[in-house]
């Protein structure tokens, strides 16, 4: 077996499998080592199973790192409109959602199977640990021993670990003197405070349009109540801003003047009681527990105008402090990793060790939902397999 290649490749998600692809076409010698028993498992899972393979309207505004710019170059480079151009090509019929998400019409099966036909050429190893690494590079695996001049590390970050994930991509970082930014789960359902919990306990599966704000992040999405906490599009996206001990922002009747539709039903002369207000805003059971919580019985017409006032400011201003997060296992990426200042932007190669290159979420860049993490893993590993 030959173990002499240009390019050795650890790990084999959506940016490891395209980075492969890249290279191989470019005529190196190209090996990839996957431990799993097989490739794209993070692929597979995603979209629900139909692969949000990237978002048409990405913009470097739409990841979240310490240093804000340096996807530019990458995302520039290799644009959602070459991905596409991609999946046209191997004929995946696919749709846009909404917000721009692009989705496969049918599996995600389909994204690893055009992977893996770019990926002819490519010696691909399943199932296999890499042991060590030296400087050179040598990698020593249980299978056996294999050497490159070129190291690219595609191996993810800590969330979902029952598909694999582990940390051993920022042991590499570490071995070779890189620093990390610390990591954290991203796009994440939050958890309710022990008080939060006896308080919307029994409302599971209720859903409804907000606006989300953290930390000057704001999202307009769904939220859904779990039996834990908050979830939905509008929460996992502002999860990525959130730390512990924050609180955010939620509207919860965007788009509307709920001051002014208050004091113009009263002063109609409307004689319902005011928590029926609340129905006209909120799916029936939140607003009934809404108005439990906050003892909005009394009779519109005796209600003074400053207590509309502070109803309509607090539906539309509802500063909720999470207890917490679900954790790695419910994130769907993780947020943090190898420092940007360590890695050229324009081929991901760290800079104080020549050959040795990070790719995808490995890397302090973290998208928002929708596609967006997808295109940094294409975008990033097409400037690393660019400069192999």
């Amino acid at each position: 077996m030959n173990t002499e290649y240009e390019a050795i490749i650890v790990g084999g998600g959506a940016a490891g499998l395209f980075c492969a692809a890249m290279a191989a076409q470019r005529g190196r010698r190209v090996l990839l080592v996957e431990h799993g028993e097989t490739v794209g498992r993070k692929i597979l899972i995603s979209g629900g199973g139909r692969c949000n393979f990237t978002n048409a309207a990405t913009r470097a505004e739409n990841f979240l790192s310490e240093n804000p710019h340096f996807a530019k170059s990458a995302l520039a480079r290799y644009t959602p409109e070459d991905f596409v151009a991609l999946v046209d090509r191997h004929r995946i019929p696919w749709h846009e959602k909404k917000l721009g998400q692009l989705f496969c019409d049918g599996s995600a099966q389909q994204i690893v199977e055009m992977l893996m036909a770019e990926c002819a050429g490519v010696h691909i190893l399943t199932g296999t640990r890499v042991e060590s690494i030296e400087a050179g590079f040598v990698v020593r695996t249980g299978g056996g021993e294999y050497r490159a001049p070129k190291l690219v590390v595609a191996t993810g970050g800590l969330s979902i670990p029952k598909i694999g994930a582990t940390d051993w991509g920022y042991g590499v970082a570490k071995q070779f003197g890189l620093r990390l930014v610390p990591t954290r789960p991203a796009l994440v359902p939050l958890t309710f405070t022990n008080a939060d919990a006896k308080a919307f306990d029994g409302l599971a599966g209720v859903a409804t349009e907000v606006v989300a704000e953290c930390s000057g992040a704001r999202f307009a999405e769904r939220l859904l109540v779990t039996h834990r906490g908050l979830s939905g599009p509008a929460i996992l996206q502002a999860s990525s801003y959130w730390q512990p001990g924050m609180a955010m922002k939620l509207n919860l009747a965007p788009g509307r003047d709920l001051e002014g539709e208050f004091l113009r039903r009263k002063h109609a002369g409307e004689r319902t009681q005011v928590k029926a207000l609340l129905t006209s805003v909120l799916p029936l059971r939140l607003a009934e527990r809404w108005s439990q919580l906050h003892s909005l019985d009394q009779p519109l017409p005796h209600t003074r105008d400053a207590a509309l006032r502070t109803i309509a400011a607090e539906l539309q201003n509802w500063q909720w402090k999470p207890g917490g997060s679900e954790g790695y296992a419910k994130a769907e990426v993780t947020a943090g990793g190898v420092d940007t200042r360590e890695l050229s932007s324009k081929t991901m190669e760290a800079k104080r060790v020549p050959g040795l290159f990070f790719v995808g979420e490995v890397v302090d860049v973290t998208g928002q939902l929708g596609g967006y993490n997808f295109q940094w893993a294409w975008a990033s590993a097409f400037a690393a397999a660019e400069a192999i």
